[in-house]
């Protein structure tokens, strides 16, 4: 195998453009995840048997648990930004289609369960120096990006092959630049705006004050994707390979198997001039749709405001990140799971819409003052709850009011935290 390509990080600008990167990609990558668990159906019927259904669940409780490892990488490479001086970052390309922005070889796209997104996902998780090829359908054309030359002043992408190969190269500039410029200077970010293993109970999620502390975040990051060298059998790319074979077997055994309902890149809506593949044209659907991703982005407010909060007390960080992980497993999660059973039109009889993770723009989602932030969360709540309650009667109703309760109390709770005039 070649070496992996170098990547030059001579100053800090570089080295947070590459953190930013690394953001990004977590983030899609949850979104993949999340996506492909979502398509996984529920319940017996054509493609599915009763039999059938105890390995399907298997095989979505080790996605959702990967893309929750994806958070918290997610939430290590946060503390690494804030630690180096720098503003969390929850921004990514837009989806539903595919990413754009990145090498060649690194290319982010919603796919449902099946042989090419688990192809997909087995080959972006490959330990270095495991050569194999992507999925069918994404094609690495394009010349990759050379490395940054110490002349240059302004940050650009570089070639990575992997995401271990950037944080690899991320862990390099970080020792450069620590001799470079002292790690005091380096690690110049306040701990109080990090966060750690007791906000999320996440474990080794902790403060980054020095190139020790961040060295370990990026181990831990590297080896739970690809494993340590020689040993990756529990990291994400074994354990993908894992469903990835006994999918295969499955189908072997049963040609009519189809564990995923026909979801596709399906929106409402262009953002930014780029058209979904699919547009949604069923009323009730659409709504639905809407909803999820409005919901999705006012996580990522509450997210961002927990990283680079101002003058919140402990306990109103803390509201802030329960209100994250609430929304998270109240409504996200479930209506991850009614989408991909929702029908896009007529136009399309048979293929349902998924959970797109549309954003309505490309920015990052801090709201700077602390009292008109709170006042702007409450106020989101309660029009997504009404919104929520306006799509009436379809078959998914049960599950939109449950998520539109959960939202009202949501509401409740950081009102509580909102002073008077």
């Amino acid at each position: 195998m070649p070496p992996e390509p170098t990547i030059l990080v001579e100053r800090r600008k570089e080295l947070t453009y590459l953190l930013c990167q690394g953001a990004e990609l977590e983030h899609g990558l949850m979104c993949q995840y999340l996506y492909a668990a979502f398509s996984l159906k529920t319940r017996p019927g054509p493609g599915v048997r009763q039999g059938q259904l105890e390995a399907i669940e298997r095989w979505r409780k080790v996605i959702l648990a990967i893309s929750r490892e994806e958070m918290l990488h997610w939430s290590m490479v946060q503390n690494l930004l804030t630690a180096v001086g720098s503003a969390p970052f929850v921004s990514r390309p837009h989806m539903p289609h595919q990413a754009k922005g990145y090498p060649p070889g690194v290319q982010l796209r919603l796919l449902p369960f099946g042989e090419a997104a688990l192809q997909h996902f087995v080959y972006l998780e490959r330990p270095e120096g495991v050569e194999l090829s992507d999925a069918a359908g994404f094609e690495h054309e394009g010349e990759a990006p050379a490395p940054m030359t110490a002349d240059e002043i302004v940050p650009r992408a570089q070639n990575f092959t992997t995401q271990g190969h950037l944080y690899r190269s991320i862990e390099t500039g970080l020792v450069e630049l620590a001799h470079k410029l002292g790690e005091d200077q380096l690690f110049i970010g306040p701990v109080f705006h990090q966060t750690d293993e007791e906000t999320f109970r996440w474990p080794d999620l902790s403060p980054i004050v020095d190139l020790d502390g961040a060295t370990r975040a990026l181990e831990r990051i590297v080896e739970n994707g690809e494993g340590t060298r020689g040993e990756w059998s529990t990291a994400h790319f074994g354990r993908f390979l894992d469903v990835l074979r006994e999918y295969e077997s499955m189908r072997r055994d049963d040609p009519e198997f189809e564990p995923a309902h026909p979801v596709v890149a399906a929106g409402m809506r262009a953002v930014e001039g780029i058209e979904p593949d699919f547009l949604i044209t069923d009323r009730a659907t659409g709504m639905t749709s809407d909803l999820f991703n409005a919901i999705y982005e006012l996580l990522l407010q509450m997210t961002a405001r927990y990283f680079a909060f101002g003058h919140e007390t402990s306990e109103q960080r803390a509201v802030l990140a329960r209100g994250a992980v609430h929304l998270m497993f109240e409504a996200i999660d479930p209506l991850g799971l009614l989408l991909a059973q929702l029908e896009v039109g007529p136009e399309h009889p048979g293929l349902t819409a998924g959970a797109n993770f549309q954003l309505p723009y490309r920015a990052n989602f801090l709201l700077p003052h602390r009292r008109s932030a709170w006042i702007r969360f409450v106020e989101r709540l309660r029009e997504l709850a009404t919104f929520a309650h306006d799509i009436g009667q379809f078959e998914g109703e049960q599950v939109v009011r449950s998520v539109a309760q959960a939202l009202g109390g949501m509401a409740t709770d950081l009102a509580a935290h909102i002073e008077p005039v």
